[in-house]
């Protein structure tokens, strides 16, 4: 049995998604392969032949991948697909852009955002925005799968696997890069984050952000957000945490000002540490929380910035 893992990455960097996904194909057994398609991504290809478990590294370097384009990933995936039981991706804005294009052209059902693998048909993933977890078994020959990668532990990096330059596939020419805006920010991405302080429709404003932007600047942390804080127009849309977000796992979540809809918590529930300020004490999100400070936040967070300062932060 071999898996395909599609990588992801940005073409100079390869994300630690793709080290969780490789955990999760070597529940398959079998050989593991790692695609790697971009454009200049060789760096990319010898980033992921480090990883532990990989048996090779199949490397698309082309201009055709350099936005990794849903219809020319597609085209490029499904010519491969013959030589393998399972392809997997992180369930990530781009593997869910292109992986559903895959599970149609192979009139397969995709599987999506898998938590668990009880075996090579068998797979767990979370229903009710969290609240429920589904047990789905395929009879297809061939699995493609997205897979939530907060519930796999990132594999290590002490492999040395071969790297194999393959062609382009096709080009269906349905589609054209034109641009793309993105946001820049000296803070890590939230997707990424070891450490993540968001906050919710009690900031009351996005002026008032700053001052959980303070506390993260100290700890090197991402901001997030809820949905009520987007939907109010306090922060932009990339900060949303939550089902229709992004989700989150890092080693330490600060709520301030977040109730707990559950909605949000299905975005941040696996967090190792889960801290929560409200001054609601039967705010939801103390449910969840591991510590919960019952407190204006306009008064805790200052303080909590205080004392970070006093620690040389």
């Amino acid at each position: 049995m071999a898996t395909l893992v599609i990588a992801e990455h940005d073409n100079s960097d390869l994300k630690e998604s793709t080290h969780k996904t490789v955990t999760a194909a070597q529940e398959f057994g079998g050989d593991v392969i790692v695609l790697v398609a971009g454009s200049g991504c060789g760096g990319v290809g010898e980033a992921a032949a480090k990883i532990a478990g990989v048996a090779k590294v199949l490397v698309a370097d082309d201009a055709l991948y350099a936005q990794q384009i849903a219809e020319n990933m597609s085209a490029l995936i499904v010519g491969l697909a013959g030589d393998y039981d399972a392809i997997l991706s992180p369930a990530s804005t781009s593997g869910k852009n292109f992986m559903p294009r895959v599970a149609a052209a192979l009139d397969v059902a995709q599987i999506s955002e898998i938590t668990a693998i009880e075996s090579s048909d068998t797979f767990v993933r979370p229903i009710y925005a969290g609240n429920a977890m589904q047990k789905v078994k395929s009879g297809d020959a061939k699995k493609v799968i997205t897979v939530r990668t907060t519930a796999f532990k990132s594999a290590e990096e002490t492999g040395s696997a071969a790297v194999e330059a393959i062609g382009a596939g096709d080009n269906p020419g349905l589609t054209e890069f034109v641009s793309e805006d993105l946001s820049v920010s000296e803070r890590p991405e939230l997707t990424a984050a070891k450490i993540i302080i968001s906050g919710g429709r009690g900031m009351g404003s996005g002026e008032n952000f700053a001052i959980i932007e303070k506390v993260a600047d100290k700890l090197g942390a991402a901001v997030g957000a809820s949905r009520a804080a987007v939907d109010a127009g306090f922060v932009p849309n990339d900060y949303q945490v939550g089902q229709t977000g992004k989700v989150v796992a890092p080693d330490l979540y600060i709520a301030v000002g977040i109730s707990g809809a559950i909605q949000h918590l299905a975005g941040m529930k696996d967090s190792k540490v889960i801290v929560a300020i409200n001054k609601d004490e039967e705010a939801p999100i103390f449910q969840v929380a591991d510590y919960g400070l019952v407190a204006d936040l306009f008064k805790a967070v200052p303080e909590l910035e205080e004392e970070l300062g006093k620690l040389g932060l």
